[in-house]
């Protein structure tokens, strides 16, 4: 009987094992991908229309009934809107944040110094609209 510390001989006709998948990290088994990333980014050719459509309604709903000329209230102030910027691009260096869609250049009425500013806030249930947009009425009108 053979004991445990004597080992049996080993075949040399056995199949070796199988290796484990490549993993992320490069550790020499494989040539050099193209790219530095094992999983280079896709970029579509051109934008989704349906996907289009889903941001801009995302957009609408974050900048709620906040159009050029509305007034409206939340626990910051009373504020004019004054500008409405719908590109990405002039959002983000506005904001100076990677993400932003939009953007509002705004007027604290309520401050005598109050000067316009960007903000990204979205609209809540905590604002409330004191003007609509487009509401102004000269002074015949409001009279007759």
């Amino acid at each position: 009987m053979p004991s445990i510390m004597t080992l049996s001989p080993v075949l040399d006709d056995r199949p070796p094992l199988p290796m484990r998948p490549t993993p992320h990290e490069r550790d020499g088994r494989d040539p050099s991908p193209d790219s530095g990333r094992p999983h280079p980014q896709q970029h579509a050719a051109g934008a989704d229309p349906t996907m289009t459509e889903v941001l801009r309604r995302v957009v609408d709903r974050q900048i709620g009934p906040r159009e050029v000329g509305a007034i409206y209230r939340n626990t910051a102030g009373v504020f004019e809107v004054l500008v409405v910027v719908r590109d990405p691009e002039a959002a983000r260096a506005l904001l100076r944040r990677r993400s932003a869609h939009w953007a509002l250049i705004v007027k604290d009425i309520t401050r005598h110094d109050g000067e316009p500013h960007a903000i990204g806030s979205v609209w809540t249930t905590s604002d409330f609209l004191v003007r609509e947009a487009g509401a102004r009425r000269t002074v015949e009108e409001a009279i007759a």
